[in-house]
Formats: C-alpha cells, sequence, structure tokens
C-alpha cells in the first residue's frame, strides 16, 4: 500500500546528512508533507518513494521504486545517474543549478584564471624545493584572452566575472549567442578562431557524445602558444595523453583540473605528478546543502502542482 506521505530518498553526503536535507527540505517546502528518508534505509516501502535525490546511485536501484516520479541530481552534473543502464527512459532527471552554484563556479575559474595567469604552479613548486626565487608575472589581467567554452547559465557567470575584473573574454557554444559586452563564437566552423583568440580556456561544456574529449591534440595545438587549460566541466572532455604531450612539449603553458574520468583520481594518475598541473578535487562549485534542499524543494513543489521544474536534463539535446 502507498503511504499518504510522499518519500524523498537521499543518497548524498552520507547517512549523516540526512537531518541536514530534512531540516532544509522541511523550511523550503512550503507545508508539503514530504518525508526525507536515507538510501539505504532498511525500513523504507519502495512503494512509498516518489522522488530520489542523488549523488552516484548505483546502478539498476532507482528502477525499483514503482511510484518515483523524479530523480534530483545532488549537483549540476547527471552523467553519474546516466551511467546507469536501467534508468527508467521516462522519468525526469533534474540537475542541480542554484545561484549560489553560478557564483560559486565564477569565482573557482576567476581564482583558476588568476593562478595561472601568476604562474602559481612555478610559485607551489619553488616553496616544495623551498627555492626562493622572485620573478614577475609576464602579464596582468588586462593583456589576457580567457575564452569560455559553453555559455550557459554556469559559463556566462564566469564570463561576467572574469569581465567584471579586467580579461578580455570571449564565448564559444554549440548554436549563436548574443551577449552584451563579449564577443560569441559558435559551432565547429567558428572554433579554431575563438581558439586563436585564447589564452586560458576554460570548460564548461554539457556531456554529449560531441564534446567527450573535445580538448584533444587537434584542439590544443589551434591555441596559442604558452595557452593554459581550465576543466570544470566533465572529466570526459580532456583526452589525457594528449594534455600530458602537449603541456610535456610546451606548447600548452600550465593546467587547472577539477574534474576527471574516474573520480577519485587515482594515486597512480600522472595528473598528480605533473609540475604545470594543478588538481583540484571536483571542488568547483558545490553548494551549501541549505542551497541544494531549497532547490529541491523547488523542483517537488513545481512537480505536485503539474508544472515543469526548471533545469530537467534534456536527453536529445545532452544537457
Amino acid at each position: 500500500m502507498t503511504s499518504p506521505t510522499p518519500i524523498l530518498l537521499v543518497k548524498s553526503g552520507g547517512a549523516a546528512a540526512v537531518e541536514e536535507w530534512r531540516a532544509g527540505l522541511a523550511e523550503f517546502s512550503a507545508g508539503l508533507p514530504l518525508e526525507v528518508r536515507w538510501w539505504d534505509d532498511p525500513a523504507v516501502d519502495p512503494q512509498a518513494v516518489e522522488y530520489a535525490l542523488v549523488w552516484q546511485p548505483e546502478a539498476g536501484r532507482l528502477a525499483r521504486y514503482p511510484n518515483l516520479k523524479a530523480i534530483l541530481s545532488s549537483a549540476a552534473g547527471v552523467d553519474h545517474i546516466l551511467a546507469d543502464p536501467e534508468l527508467p527512459a521516462a522519468l525526469p532527471v533534474v540537475r542541480m543549478v542554484t545561484p549560489e552554484t553560478r557564483q560559486r563556479m565564477a569565482e573557482f575559474t576567476v581564482m583558476a584564471s588568476l593562478m595561472l595567469q601568476k604562474d602559481m604552479p612555478r610559485m607551489i613548486a619553488q616553496q616544495a624545493r623551498r627555492d626562493w626565487v622572485e620573478f614577475a608575472s609576464p602579464r596582468s589581467a588586462r593583456e589576457m584572452r580567457v575564452g569560455v567554452m559553453g555559455l550557459g547559465a554556469l559559463g556566462l557567470a564566469c564570463a561576467r566575472m572574469h569581465a567584471a575584473i579586467g580579461f578580455a573574454v570571449a564565448g564559444w557554444a554549440r548554436s549563436p549567442r548574443d551577449e552584451a559586452g563579449m564577443d560569441c563564437y559558435a559551432g565547429a566552423a567558428q572554433l579554431p578562431d575563438f581558439l586563436a583568440r585564447t589564452d586560458i580556456l576554460i570548460c564548461l561544456l554539457p556531456d554529449t557524445p560531441d564534446t567527450h574529449h573535445i580538448i584533444d591534440a587537434r584542439l590544443l595545438a589551434q591555441l596559442p602558444a604558452g595557452a593554459m587549460i581550465v576543466n570544470v566541466g566533465r572529466g570526459s572532455h580532456v583526452h589525457a595523453p594528449d594534455l600530458l604531450a602537449a603541456l610535456d612539449a610546451g606548447h600548452i603553458g600550465a593546467a587547472l583540473l577539477d574534474v576527471f574520468e574516474r573520480e577519485p583520481l587515482p594515486p597512480d594518475a600522472p595528473f598528480w605528478r605533473h609540475p604545470r598541473i594543478m588538481v583540484t578535487p571536483h571542488a568547483a562549485a558545490t553548494p551549501s546543502r541549505r542551497e541544494r534542499a531549497r532547490q529541491a524543494a523547488a523542483t517537488i513543489l513545481a512537480l505536485r502542482a503539474g508544472k515543469t521544474p526548471e533545469h530537467v536534463y534534456d536527453r536529445e539535446r545532452g544537457y
């Protein structure tokens, strides 16, 4: 028998985080009856589960809930959900995109660009050697050209914050865009021109067949000598051997990588050891749990009202 109170099953942050999720959902759900339960709670009736808020759910698990109405990602990406071969095809999958996500991503990418512009990899290496060698950055932000690949909500936030501190910013997307104060390039035909004017390439593309390993030898060769890479999109965007080869050859000056094809990044991965790579642990833009609970509540309220919530993943477009 189906419970009169719908259950939201949570797999994000561990069992200890359930109380925080529960408090956040209660704060923002406008009195909607909703029972928040942990993913591995053995007392949960599968028939009563109507929503699932998840990160990296094990394959086949979501198909066990016959009354499931929607799957909510606890992060902006949904590839960790789509990887499930048994995922019910008709269920909406909702991305976690919040105002806080946009702010945090913009902050992180500006930090990354400034670290690369100031040659932070060299400073880190000098500290490790206890080697005091003074040097100056060759160019200021106003002399650096940033190119943002992917002009969705996150990409636009990053582009605008870069422009605000003086970087010369352009964007590239699959289809034409018009953004005030920024040159926008679109499609494969305009990609070479976009790359040729880019000193720091920031990748915020969605995960689609067209973007798989898009940062490869061919793309890297079209960047100016000494250009630098920031990948905060998907780990699958970077073809690792090609990036390492371009760094070793000196054509690419440095990289900051926050996402990887395999996470956690294995201890023997060459990215850890390369002197011109900074590794961060998928830390770019995770909003607070309270903010994510706010967005989850808005999604559930929209669904209960028969409306289409924001940020539903479009399987045809790939984002």
